[in-house]
């Protein structure tokens, strides 16, 4: 079952696009990244924690929908949140949408909905599926490595 959507908010940078002023296809991964990294932050666990530890959490599989282009100077919302997890493995989902400016102090991130859904003009949406290793890269199990963290992700679920 998916946990809540966590919110990251940013500013689309001028590096970040092309000549036309459009965001590069490929910065929508490292968004996802940004979410997926704050999202585990927000849970207590720095990604530097999780690397003290001995573990890594490489990507090996990514899938994007593109619906509409985020361009220089928006406001983005990158919304993240937990799919599936395993002992071994990890599924993440993410929205970018859009947001006004004055939205981010009026408006909540979050739709006034049930079920906390994201607020703005929705641009991508996609999924990283990723797997728990160790230095060697040789697959871990999380509960044995970094129980906290385990018992973190599953009550976040």
């Amino acid at each position: 079952m998916p946990g809540q959507w966590h919110h990251h908010a940013i500013r689309v940078r001028y590096q970040e696009t092309d000549q036309m002023r459009v965001v590069y296809h490929a910065n929508y991964l490292n968004w996802f990244e940004i979410g997926r990294t704050e999202l585990i932050r927000e849970m207590g666990f720095p990604y530097t924690a999780i690397e003290q530890a001995g573990l890594m959490l490489p990507v090996i599989h990514a899938e994007l929908d593109y619906r509409k282009p985020a361009r220089y100077d928006d406001i983005i919302s990158i919304y993240t949140r937990i799919e599936a997890c395993t002992r071994v493995r990890l599924e993440m989902a993410y929205q970018v949408h859009r947001r006004e400016e004055t939205d981010l102090y009026t408006i909540p991130p979050f739709a006034e909905t049930d079920g906390r859904e994201p607020a703005g003009e929705l641009l991508v949406s996609g999924l990283t599926k990723h797997v728990w290793v160790n230095k060697e890269f040789k697959t871990t199990r999380l509960d044995h490595a970094l129980p906290e963290l385990h018992k973190l992700i599953d009550s976040y679920n």
